[in-house]
C-alpha cells in the first residue's frame, strides 16, 4: 500500500512538471502573469514626466506635453485609448517626448487608439484636402530624442497627428519639425507592425538612422503637400514589408542617407511586398512622388511591390545619386489607368532626376512598351494598349478608376478590400530568393513578434494569410 501511494505520488509530481513546463514554453505566457511597473492612474490628465504603464482598457487624456526621461520606460497595455488634446494653459497641441524608451503592445482583438478627440474622420472619396481635419495635425505626435532607445508599437492606430511642436518638446528631444512618430538614434530599435497611420502634415512616420522593422501596416491618406509612408534618412537599416501605403502625398517608402554621422553604416532597407495605390498627386514640387524612392546614398532591395496608379514608379536619384552599387530590384507590378501614369513606370532623367533601371522581371515587361532606342534616362510614350492591362484583381479595389473621379481622389481604405481574389495573376507571381535583413531582435515586446519573409504573391495580402492582417 505504501510503494502504491509513493509510486502515486511521483506520477502526480511527474504530471505536474510536464503541465508547468509546457506553461512555461507558452508565447504567450508573458501576456497574464507579470503585474504591470508602476501603473498609471486615469483619474486625471496627464502632463510633464510620465512613465511605468497605462492599463489595459483604460482611456487617458493628456492636457500638456508628456516626457519619458531618460532611462524610464513608458508602456501602454492592449485597448487603451491615448486621447491628446490641447494644453490646458497655452491652448496649444500636445505630444510625447521620449528620451528613454515607448512600447504600444495592442493586439489584434484590442488595439491600442492613439488620437485627438472629437475629431470626425472625412473617408469619403475626393474629400477636398484643403478643409480635410486629417491633413491638418491636431496633435504634435510621438517625438523620440537622439537617446530613445526603443521605439515599438504593435495593433496600435495613430491618427491625427503632425501638429505644430512646442518649444518644450524641441528642447528635450533636440527635433525641429512634427510628425505622428519620430526616431532619430542610429544605434535604437524602431517597430511598427501590424498598426494603422491616418492623416498627417507631412510624413507620418520619419526616422533619422536606426535599426527598423515596418511590416503589415496601413498608411493611409497621409501629407498635405507632401510627405511619404517612410521617409527614412542617416544610415537606417532594416526592412518596410506588407505595408499598404494609399493616397500619400509623395511616395510610399524613401529612403535616403543624407545626415549620417561619421561611422554610421549607410542606410540600406529591404522593401517587399508592399501595395502602393494612387500616392503622389498632392506633392507640390514638379517631377517627385509616386511609389518607391532610393535617394542619396541609399541601397537596399526592392521587389514585389504592387504599384497601383501613382505619378511614378520606382525612382532611383540621380543627383545626389543612390547607392546603385548596393541596390537590386524587380519583380514589380504596375497598373495604370491612363497614358500618362504608363508612361511614368520607368521615371525620366529629365523629369524626376531618375535613372531606374528597365528590369525584364517586372509586370509588364518594359519591353513591350518601351519604344526601340530607348535609352535610361529617356522620356517615352506608353501605348494605349497598357492601360488597363495587368489588373491585379484586388477583392475590392479602385480599378479601373471609378467614373467620376480622378487619382488624386483616391485617398482612403474606406469600404476597400486590397487582398487579392483567388483568379488574381498576382498570386504566384513573387520572387522569394532573398530575404529580410532583420536588423532587430524577433521579440514580443523589445523586437518584432515576426519578421515575415518574402512571399510568392505580389503585393501586400497574401493568400497563405501571412501578409497584411487589416
Amino acid at each position: 500500500m505504501k510503494k502504491k501511494t509513493l509510486f502515486l505520488g511521483i506520477l502526480s509530481l511527474i504530471v505536474l512538471f510536464t503541465a508547468c513546463k509546457k506553461k512555461l514554453d507558452n508565447k504567450d505566457l508573458w501576456k497574464a502573469v507579470i503585474a504591470p511597473a508602476s501603473p498609471i492612474s486615469d483619474a486625471a490628465c496627464l502632463s510633464g514626466s510620465v512613465k511605468g504603464t497605462m492599463l489595459a482598457g483604460k482611456t487617458y487624456t493628456v492636457c500638456g506635453d508628456i516626457f519619458v526621461n531618460d532611462g524610464d520606460t513608458l508602456t501602454i497595455q492592449e485597448g487603451v485609448r491615448l486621447n491628446f488634446g490641447l494644453n490646458a494653459t497655452t491652448n496649444a497641441p500636445c505630444g510625447l517626448g521620449v528620451k528613454g524608451s515607448f512600447f504600444s503592445l495592442g493586439t489584434k482583438d484590442k488595439p491600442i487608439l492613439i488620437t485627438y478627440p472629437g475629431v470626425t474622420k472625412t473617408d469619403q472619396l475626393g474629400a477636398d484636402p484643403n478643409t480635410d481635419p486629417a491633413l491638418k495635425g491636431k496633435w504634435t505626435g510621438i517625438i523620440g530624442a537622439p537617446t530613445c532607445k526603443y521605439m515599438v508599437l504593435k495593433w496600435t492606430h495613430v491618427e491625427f497627428g503632425g501638429a505644430t511642436i512646442s518649444p518644450a518638446m524641441k528642447t528635450f528631444t533636440s527635433a525641429t519639425s512634427p510628425y505622428p512618430l519620430y526616431f532619430a538614434n542610429p544605434a535604437g530599435i524602431f517597430v511598427l507592425e501590424d498598426s494603422w497611420v491616418y492623416g498627417s502634415v507631412d510624413d507620418p512616420w520619419r526616422i533619422n538612422g536606426g535599426k527598423i522593422c515596418v511590416m503589415r501596416n496601413v498608411f493611409e491618406k497621409c501629407g498635405y503637400t507632401g510627405g511619404e509612408a517612410m521617409n527614412a534618412k542617416a544610415g537606417t537599416i532594416g526592412d518596410f514589408a506588407y505595408n499598404l501605403c494609399i493616397g500619400m502625398a509623395t511616395n510610399g517608402p524613401k529612403l535616403s542617407n543624407i545626415n549620417v554621422a561619421v561611422g554610421v553604416p549607410g542606410s540600406n532597407v529591404r522593401m517587399y511586398n508592399n501595395t502602393i495605390v494612387n500616392c503622389g498627386y498632392r506633392r507640390a514640387a514638379a517631377g517627385r512622388g509616386g511609389s518607391i524612392n532610393f535617394e542619396e546614398g541609399a541601397g537596399g532591395m526592392a521587389y514585389n511591390n504592387l504599384i497601383v496608379n501613382c505619378k511614378f514608379g520606382l525612382r532611383v536619384v540621380n543627383n545626389p545619386i543612390a547607392d546603385t552599387a548596393n541596390l537590386r530590384y524587380g519583380y514589380n507590378w504596375y497598373y495604370a489607368d491612363s497614358v500618362s501614369v504608363a508612361s511614368q513606370f520607368i521615371p525620366s532623367l529629365s523629369v524626376s532626376t531618375a535613372i531606374s533601371q528597365p528590369q525584364e522581371t517586372d509586370i509588364p515587361k518594359p519591353s513591350t512598351y518601351l519604344p526601340q532606342g530607348w535609352h535610361v534616362g529617356d522620356t517615352y510614350t506608353a501605348p494605349a494598349s497598357i492601360v488597363g492591362a495587368n489588373n491585379p484583381q484586388f477583392i475590392n479595389g479602385p480599378v479601373p478608376l471609378p467614373a467620376g473621379l480622378k487619382l488624386a481622389d483616391i485617398s482612403v481604405v474606406g469600404n476597400y478590400n486590397f487582398a487579392l481574389k483567388p483568379t488574381s495573376p498576382c498570386i504566384g507571381a513573387g520572387f522569394t530568393g532573398f530575404s529580410p535583413r532583420a536588423d532587430v531582435p524577433v521579440d514580443l515586446k523589445y523586437g518584432a513578434t515576426e519578421i515575415t519573409p518574402p512571399g510568392r504573391d505580389i503585393g501586400a495580402y497574401q493568400s497563405n494569410g501571412r501578409g497584411n492582417q487589416q
